[in-house]
């Protein structure tokens, strides 16, 4: 397999030993069992279920692999959260396999303990692609010891820490490591407890040339933040997707984001979401997209404080930037020009309407827009009660290419 290359000795040989077993059906479920009985640590009802399921997919038959779901926020089946011990557990299952490809332990009990487990997994595996660590308990400690683990993989492309408390040294562990990883394409440190690292970041930015995916919501970002950020992506070829929601951005920050606009061709969605850019703002962002810009293909600018000027001019710029085809704008103010500008984009069929929040609706008259469940990324907390949602109108990042291998 590709992916071996790159890999230190003592994995290229784990793996190349397990390969040749592949054709062999695994057991995961009686792999835990006896890992339990081996360590002392009583099963985890949920973790046996989940593997009990894996053993059964058709997938683990191939070389493509499996993701496997033990998230603790699960409200399909009985769970019982994922502590520490249970990770050791797991991690010793899935060093004896290459068939798992994707771990998702969100909303889990895992601490900085666990963090040292993953650490040591990820030093020594080789199939990882995908890891989902959001909303556990993981501090500063535990992101040190994962963020320098990720100097030696060399075949995680996505991870997300979101909701972690990592703090300020937290994120400089991983604005540190992606100056040495090439291998991570996708990363959310999103609602970290961060709000001194934009700088860092940035600088990262500058050098990294693998990152196509980058979240920084919730980081009490400021307009210098923005400006640094700005000055860094402009050396940069290879971020596609911007998510700089929930900060305290205002016009004069987006001005510095016009004037990437202007000169970025890479950069595909930008999420402003719940800043503060108003009118000014939107007037610098539409300026940008109607004369310069021609790459970027979703916007959200939701909860902006945006009246109806600046959402005109919005519905303006579509109309020559043919390559902006999501725009989200509820939560603004609206007016009859805006529900009208709006309302038209749809009807001459600029705007689908599976591509925005709205939906003209028309009284005695008067043209109105109501509120439609569409979005980036509206699961990007949770899943609704019936399972996984793969709903591409609530979720548009899953249909732009090369931002969605996994939610």
């Amino acid at each position: 397999m590709v992916m071996l290359l790159g890999c230190h000795n003592d994995a290229v040989t784990l793996c190349f030993v397990f390969q040749q077993v592949m054709a062999v059906r695994p057991d995961l479920r009686q792999h835990y069992v006896r890992a339990c009985q081996n360590l002392g640590q009583p099963e985890n009802p949920f973790i046996a279920r989940v593997l009990q399921e894996a053993d059964k997919n058709d997938k683990i038959r191939g070389t493509k692999g499996i993701t496997l779901k033990i998230a603790g926020n699960n409200r399909l089946v009985p769970v019982q959260r994922v502590t520490d011990d249970d990770l050791q557990v797991l991690a010793s299952v899935l060093r004896s396999t290459v068939l798992v490809t994707g771990l998702d332990l969100r909303y889990n009990v895992l601490t900085d303990a666990g963090a040292k487990n993953m650490a040591t997994f990820l030093q020594e595996n080789c199939t990882l692609r995908y890891l989902n660590l959001m909303f556990n308990d993981i501090g500063t400690s535990g992101a040190e010891l994962i963020a320098r683990a990720l100097h030696r993989n060399e075949t995680l492309v996505y991870l997300r820490m979101t909701g972690n408390k990592i703090g300020n040294k937290g994120g400089m562990f991983f604005a540190s490591m992606l100056q040495i990883n090439s291998t991570l394409e996708k990363l959310d440190l999103g609602d970290t407890d961060m709000e001194e690292t934009t700088v860092r970041v940035a600088l990262m930015l500058k050098n990294n040339s693998s990152l196509v995916e980058l979240h920084l919501g919730k980081h009490e970002m400021k307009n210098f933040g923005v400006e640094q950020l700005c000055e860094a992506l402009y050396e940069n070829s290879s971020l596609r997707y911007l998510d700089l929601s929930c900060n305290k951005i205002t016009c004069d920050g987006v001005k510095f984001l016009g004037e990437l606009l202007k000169r970025n061709q890479t950069l595909e969605i930008l999420d402003l979401n719940a800043n503060r850019i108003e009118d000014d703002g939107a007037f610098y962002l539409s300026e940008a997209l109607t004369l310069y810009n021609r790459t970027l293909q979703a916007l959200s600018v939701v909860s902006n404080n945006i009246s109806g000027k600046g959402l005109v001019a919005l519905s303006d710029a579509m109309k020559t930037h043919m390559e902006l085809s999501y725009i989200y704008i509820w939560g603004n103010k609206f007016d009859e020009a805006t529900c009208m500008a709006f309302s038209e984009l749809i009807q001459m069929g600029r705007l689908k309407p599976n591509c925005t929040d709205v939906e003209p609706y028309e009284v005695d008259g008067h043209v109105h827009l109501a509120e439609l469940s569409y979005g980036l990324q509206k699961h990007y907390y949770w899943t609704p009660s019936c399972g996984e949602v793969t709903n591409k109108d609530a979720n548009a990042r899953l249909a732009i290419a090369a931002v969605s291998e996994y939610l």
